[in-house]
């Protein structure tokens, strides 16, 4: 499975972004599932009310992964370990969901993530 992170969401909807044309391209040559994070959906949804612009009925077709206690415990752990290389509460989060189900992230943005070596990156 593939985890979407925000960054590279943002890019695929935005219908002017060569950027996501590329994520498109990779995402359909891999054929894997694809999935993004209730966390995700959360900031999309909040970008999409703080700025007015319309709602994305598609994104919700998406398989949406919850975030568990589980992902709780264990992103946790990792803000802890790699909060002084950068790594945010929500990349935490985000990296919980994805390691916890074996999934490879794909994000524009790995400079924090990148130190966290049990998260896989497609």
């Amino acid at each position: 499975m593939i985890l979407l992170d925000t960054d590279v969401l943002i890019e695929i909807v935005d219908k002017h972004s060569s950027q996501g044309d590329i994520a498109i391209k990779k995402l359909t040559d891999i054929g894997e599932n694809i999935a993004i994070s209730s966390l995700t959906l959360h900031e999309i949804r909040y970008g999409l009310l703080k700025y007015g612009k319309k709602n994305l009925p598609d994104l919700e077709r998406l398989e949406i992964i919850p975030f568990s206690k589980e992902d709780a415990i264990l992103s946790a752990t990792l803000e802890a370990e790699y909060e002084k290389h950068g790594l945010s509460r929500i990349d935490s989060m985000i990296a919980a969901i994805a390691i916890n189900r074996k999934a490879k992230l794909y994000t524009f943005n790995q400079r924090h993530l990148k130190p966290v070596k049990r998260l896989q990156f497609l």
